[in-house]
């Protein structure tokens, strides 16, 4: 039974073809384009305020140098958001519950900030790993321990997400088994217990894109310290 709860993680195949590069890139298509019309439609409207509103927050912090990050990371946060809410649906799979593909996303974009910091200030980059007015003998142990810090940021980065899409899903579907084998032989606590599911379905709706928001963030922080 542990073993079938953990089966939904793994990487879906048809006739021994991986599909998980089909699932990361149905989200693209799932966008409207926007028309060259001067009015646009609701939905596209919706979507340009969204994006529009959380780049204006995302730089409002940053100097000009780092507003050429805008559209990636726009675009990152976009992505994540559909990849998270589309594992929300029944028979789906969602890509972000691999660590491999969550790595494969923090490691590249962390070291490139790094790179930036390095490359265009790098007295500033190096002086993010002492802080000022350290006592001399407690010098070596905090350089360590701010370079193990600075490098565990990637890992961070990439558990989080993971752990929190992957925590979620095994709970919904904890209590989803919960609630079958309830129903014949105690229907009040089987509906008490779907109530609970869906109120849990709430719950990581908001996880999903928050984890997304949290990801992206944590990003534009880390440029922050480096341009």
């Amino acid at each position: 039974m542990m073993v079938s709860f953990f089966d939904q993680f793994a990487s879906p195949s048809f006739l021994g073809i991986p599909l998980i590069a089909i699932a990361i890139a149905l989200p693209w298509i799932l966008f409207p384009t926007p028309p060259s019309r001067w009015i646009n439609n609701r939905l596209i409207t919706i979507q340009t305020w969204f994006i529009n509103r959380f780049t204006n927050q995302l730089m409002m912090p940053l100097n000009v140098g780092g507003h050429k990050w805008a559209l990636l990371l726009a675009s990152l946060m976009v992505f994540l958001i559909t990849i998270n809410m589309l594992g929300l649906l029944p028979y789906t799979f969602t890509p972000t519950t691999q660590l491999s593909l969550n790595m494969g996303f923090a490691v590249p974009l962390w070291l490139a900030t790094v790179i930036i910091g390095m490359r265009n200030q790098p007295t500033v980059a190096l002086g993010h790993l002492l802080p000022e007015g350290t006592p001399i003998p407690l010098i070596p142990v905090l350089i360590i321990i701010e370079t193990i810090s600075l490098f565990i940021r990637p890992l961070a980065l990439g558990v989080r997400l993971t752990a929190n899409l992957t925590a979620g899903h095994l709970l919904i579907q904890l209590i989803a088994t919960a609630v079958f084998v309830l129903l014949p032989m105690m229907p009040t606590v089987a509906i008490l217990t779907a109530t609970v599911l869906f109120l849990l379905t709430l719950l990581e709706v908001a996880v999903a894109m928050i984890q997304a928001y949290v990801f992206v963030l944590l990003l534009s922080l880390y440029l922050q310290e480096n341009v």
